[in-house]
């Protein structure tokens, strides 16, 4: 605990440092310091942030976009595969940051690391359970074949009894998994097999083709959408990797830890967490893209990027449908890749451009209102 004549110093820099600046020089500084050195401490610092801090007129979209475009080029384009794992890929490089500022819907490679809660996390088989009660297990993984007696008109579904017992399920079970499905169909179950039977008068054998493709898809255990799951050691703990994500479902399980679990599906992220997780998902997802490259981005340029995308409380991508779609100048509009529509449509609106940014003035060949085209001089003649 800082001792009160500390902790009056800081406060008395309330209006000159950000909240975030003086809580961390409040953490660092010793709790026996003395009163001039905890002075001269918060000065330094004082003068540390002001030379940081942009100067005004500064162009700060046009660096960050050079500062992420230009390593941009030297970024392969290879996906990272887990060994052994045929389906756990994931998209690095270009295609990643592309998936990522474009706020693409569907991913390439959908993936979440799933944290424990103590004790959970240090028992691999605990943590191998746990990653079998996930995965997400189909109907048709625990059948040896389907068999269509067109004569009888039955469907007979033969079971795989060593998979059954090792997922702790029977029969039932299963029947119960596809009860909703099997509607219009008297359904038994005997050692190892299912039997459908039509009720009523026999119909077409083509109802009984149906049922097949449809139970087939039918989930009987674990969280939909979690295809592949990989108990990996991380540190001192195992954590749980998996190919698809549903971090909705994850984050309700009591022995999972809510904090550090993370899907790098942003519009999952959006959904469940809200717009300042995303926009910290954003800001995570890229610079670990850049990290892995071994290239050097700072991480400003990044957060202005990430800021952009999630301003008006939604993600938006960085095409012409999301944030450029609203910005307020018609020029820039236009200047990024349909420009006809745009302009028909400002014409037909009667909007006005009122030229307050850089593109549109660009185009009608005046001053940009940056660094020196800020200020207007007035001269006083004598």
């Amino acid at each position: 605990m800082k001792s009160d004549e500390t902790q009056k110093i800081i406060a008395g820099y309330k209006n000159v440092l950000p909240i975030s600046v003086r809580d961390e020089v409040e953490r660092s500084l010793p709790s026996t310091i003395s009163k001039s050195n905890a002075t001269q401490i918060m000065d330094e610092t004082v003068a540390a942030y002001n030379a940081a801090r942009i100067n005004a007129g500064e162009s700060v979209g046009l660096v960050s976009a050079e500062s992420i475009g230009e390593p941009g080029t030297q970024m392969t384009l290879n996906t990272f595969h887990f060994a052994g794992v045929a389906e756990m890929n994931i998209t690095t490089g270009l295609p990643r940051i592309i998936e990522i500022f474009d706020a693409q819907k569907t991913l390439k490679t959908p993936i979440m690391e799933v944290f424990m809660n103590k004790p959970h996390n240090t028992n691999m088989d605990t943590i191998k359970k746990f990653a079998a009660s996930i995965k997400e297990t189909l109907f048709d993984e625990f059948v040896v074949e389907f068999s269509l007696n067109i004569f009888e008109q039955t469907l007979k579904v033969t079971l795989h009894k060593d998979l059954l017992e090792e997922h702790d399920l029977t029969e039932k079970d299963l029947i119960k998994a596809i009860k909703t499905k099997a509607k219009g169909f008297s359904v038994e179950s005997s050692e190892g097999s299912i039997l459908f039977t039509q009720k009523g008068k026999a119909g077409e054998i083509k109802e009984l083709y149906n049922l097949k493709e449809k139970i087939r898809v039918v989930k009987v255990k674990g969280l939909k959408g979690i295809k592949q799951v990989l108990p990996v050691k991380r540190d001192e703990e195992y954590i749980v990797l998996t190919s698809g994500t549903n971090l909705k479902d994850i984050l309700d399980l009591p022995e999972v830890d809510v904090a550090r679990t993370t899907s790098n599906d942003i519009h999952e992220v959006y959904k469940v967490l809200g717009v300042e997780a995303v926009r910290q998902a954003i800001i995570n997802e890229v610079y670990k893209v850049i990290e892995a490259q071994g290239l050097n981005i700072d991480v400003r340029h990044i957060m202005l990027v990430a800021d952009l995308m999630t301003t008006n409380g939604n993600v938006k991508g960085i095409t012409r449908y999301g944030v450029v779609s609203e910005k307020a100048s018609v020029l820039a509009r236009a200047s990024f890749e349909t420009p006809i529509k745009h302009l028909i449509n400002a014409a037909l609106e009667g909007e006005i451009d009122n030229l307050t940014s850089v593109v549109e003035n660009v185009m009608i060949n005046q001053p940009v209102p940056l660094g020196t085209g800020l200020p207007g001089l007035v001269t006083k003649m004598k």
